[in-house]
């Protein structure tokens, strides 16, 4: 063992380890880069993966059957399966077949899909708790089905949503750490590289601290959501 390392005091071990300044200054080009492809996927997790469990909700509420039933399906499938497996399907399975996707394209999917399935019962179920009367009022006035839905139901029902919503999109997001397993150079993908050349575990401290600075305002807004839009008891 090096001779300088036996007389470091556990708290300077700790910083050397975790914090090593030299490791920092040489990968942190690379970890910003990781970054900033983790942070482009959350956005387009996010809004493509609400957008589409929406419209799958809308579609169920014309309740047609065998279209309900594919949307069904569709949901339990994609909210049992861990992403994980999807990713590996998508990635090593696709390109036998003709289809070949890059990494940022199967983690975009894939999560997009998983969040769109449960968006959709998260909505599904804010469409379900307004008030039959609702409905029934404004077709009285004359308007349509779908008039009634975008213009009465959803604004209810999206109000009654964004509490668990944007905690289940906080989840689904964090999930864009499993680009690393098929070489995605996200911000952990970048951080597990450093890690392996430098030997050091202050890579994988950068990339948490980079998870936090990402993430923490999304819980905040989240909380604040929570609170905002809670639920009224009677």
């Amino acid at each position: 063992m090096d001779e300088a390392a036996t007389t470091m005091t556990p708290g300077e071990r700790f910083i050397e380890t975790y914090f090593n300044a030299a490791v920092m200054e040489r990968y942190l080009p690379a970890i910003l880069d990781g970054f900033v492809v983790t942070l482009q996927l959350a956005v387009l997790v996010v809004v493509s993966g609400i957008l589409l469990g929406l419209a799958l909700a809308c579609l169920r509420a014309y309740r047609v059957r065998p279209l309900n039933v594919l949307i069904v399906c569709f949901a339990d499938i994609l909210r049992a399966l861990p992403p994980l497996v999807l990713i590996l399907i998508a990635y090593f399975g696709l390109p036998n077949v003709g289809v070949s996707l890059s990494a940022f394209a199967v983690i975009w999917i894939v999560l997009t899909l998983a969040l769109a399935a449960f968006a959709e019962e998260i909505f599904w179920a804010g469409i379900l708790s307004v008030a039959p009367g609702q409905w029934q009022a404004a077709r009285s006035t004359g308007l349509s089905f779908t008039q009634t839905l975008l213009s009465v139901i959803l604004p209810q029902a999206v109000r009654l949503t964004v509490p668990p919503l944007t905690n289940r999109a906080i989840a689904v997001t964090k999930s864009t750490a499993l680009g690393m397993v098929i070489g995605l150079s996200d911000v952990l993908g970048a951080a597990t590289t450093a890690q392996s050349f430098s030997g050091s575990a202050t890579p994988l401290m950068m990339a948490a601290i980079a998870y936090v600075i990402l993430f923490l305002p999304f819980v905040v807004v989240a909380r604040w959501l929570e609170s905002r839009f809670k639920w009224r008891h009677a």
